[in-house]
């Protein structure tokens, strides 16, 4: 699900604010805003928060510092709604960055925003260095992390003499599943939430293991379905050359930095090739980003273009993977595990050490045991079973999946008993089919975004933008306002 790739930099201007429950942090770095065209203005903040909220021997009352981003430049004290974002798989200032929406919903509705980073993603790490160690690792669980945003609303909203103002939770992708839950752990502290292209229903083993890679296919065929067939043709080619190990051959079109030697590292090839089309059509706005990578706008058709326009086939893929990994033209060649890392997330876990965090995450609770066969999509045959995650994650982190746990603790899709969530999803996005595509009940509302990548809906208004996704947006705030006020 996380395809970060490249870390960027975003500009902020601090404000003051409440001291709280917080630690005193340095002065920050420039940086800039590319989600949506109003200067944010948010203050960082540390909050002192508990280290393993259910065991009272193993840590002791031991802490740790979750940082998290406050705006105060919206909200009528003490009686506006507060807005606050479930940080998902990455450094909150991303999330921020490229969340307009809440800001411009929180200017209409003077609401307070927050928004709260993941334990054990970007600076929350309960262990430092050694948080990504066995067993220090085993503290990361969707469980804890919703403990440390309901612990952090409650004091919040008592250090800044907020008792009874109403909180709306907003999240997109993993951050919207985490929404959907807090509403149905917390709702003694949530009013109501908004999860974006939230795969409730996929991530607890509810589905096709073939949708996703199916979906993506779908995105470039609806372009072209000669673009699809190119993609297909391209990838018959590469696997008939590493039939023949004809490596020389396969370093010279793909600009690989080493020639591949083995299976496994033709297995990698085609893993990394895979992973650029997945977050071509997850990001294919309309506009270019700088969101988990640089994308032009609508990578999709500028993929297909690329792809019916090369000299030849395999020159075509390389090229067009080249608009993920090589978006400045300055990459002078392709290092096979330096751009992608294999993981229990065949959608692709990004670089770095927020890649190890959910890679946990994709070994223990959240099922992604997605493949593509080549049949239904255009990708080579590429497994991810159960039982290879099993394997993989043994032998990764000592651990066994427990591929039922979320239809236990999260309700799966027996969800009509709850209230006050929108799932919004666009047709774009892979992710959309593992998620809820119609309403479950009057207050348990799916919104659908014709020609909607992954959400969509979130990202601060832009020109380009879409009319469903400013009528689905004016329907969120419909909602929401009804909630609050």
């Amino acid at each position: 699900m996380s395809g970060q790739l490249v870390f960027f930099m975003v500009t902020v201007t601090l404000i003051g604010v409440h001291v709280l429950h917080a630690l005193p942090h340095s002065p920050l770095q420039p940086r800039k805003h590319d989600g949506f065209q109003t200067e944010e203005q948010f203050s960082e903040m540390y909050f002192t928060q508990t280290v393993d909220h259910f065991n009272f021997n193993s840590m002791g009352n031991g802490t740790f510092s979750q940082r998290y981003l406050i705006t105060e430049k919206y909200w009528m004290e003490g009686y506006g709604p507060i807005f606050f974002y479930t940080g998902n798989e990455g450094d909150i200032w991303e999330f921020a960055s490229n969340t307009g929406f809440i800001a411009e919903l929180a200017g209409q509705l003077r609401a307070l925003v927050i928004f709260a980073e993941h334990r054990y993603y970007g600076k929350s790490l309960p262990f430092g260095t050694d948080s990504f160690d066995v067993p220090q690792i085993g503290l990361l669980t969707v469980e804890q992390a919703l403990a440390d945003y309901a612990v952090m609303i409650r004091e919040l909203k008592q250090q800044l003499g907020a008792a009874d103002c109403p909180v709306i939770v907003f999240g997109g992708s993993y951050g919207g599943m985490l929404s959907v839950y807090m509403r149905l752990k917390y709702p003694n502290l949530v009013a109501g939430a908004l999860a974006a292209s939230a795969p409730v229903l996929s991530t607890a083993g509810l589905g096709d293991s073939l949708q996703f890679f199916r979906d993506v296919t779908a995105d470039f065929e609806s372009v072209a379905c000669e673009c699809r067939d190119a993609v297909r043709g391209a990838f018959h080619q590469l696997t008939e050359l590493a039939q023949h190990q004809e490596y020389s051959r396969i370093q010279t079109q793909f600009h690989l930095c080493k020639p591949p030697s083995s299976t496994e590292d033709i297995h990698q090839l085609n893993g990394m090739l895979r992973n650029a089309f997945t977050l071509m059509a997850m990001f294919d706005y309309p506009y270019s980003t700088h969101f988990m990578g640089n994308m032009p706008a609508n990578p999709v058709k500028v993929a297909c273009e690329t792809m019916l326009s090369g000299p030849d086939l395999l020159s075509s893929l390389r090229n067009t993977a080249g608009i993920v990994y090589n978006s400045t033209g300055l990459l002078p060649c392709f290092e096979l595990y330096s751009l992608f890392v294999e993981c229990a997330d065949p959608t692709g876990c990004g670089l770095g050490p927020d890649s190890l965090a959910w890679d946990y995450q994709a070994c223990t609770e959240i099922d992604l045991c997605y493949e593509s066969n080549n049949v239904t999509d255009m990708f080579p045959p590429m497994a991810f079973t159960q039982r290879d995650r099993q394997l993989y994650c043994a032998k990764r982190w000592d651990v066994v999946p427990r591929p039922d746990w979320f239809k236990t603790q999260f309700w799966g899709d027996a969800l009509s008993t709850a209230s006050n969530i929108i799932f919004s999803n666009g047709d774009l996005d892979p992710w959309a089919n593992g998620g809820v595509r119609k309403s479950l009940s009057s207050s348990l509302i799916a919104l659908n975004i014709s020609g909607g990548a992954h959400h969509l809906d979130l990202r601060g208004s832009n020109d380009a933008d879409p009319e469903s996704v400013i009528s689905v947006r004016k329907t969120e705030a419909d909602l929401i306002t009804q909630w609050v006020w």
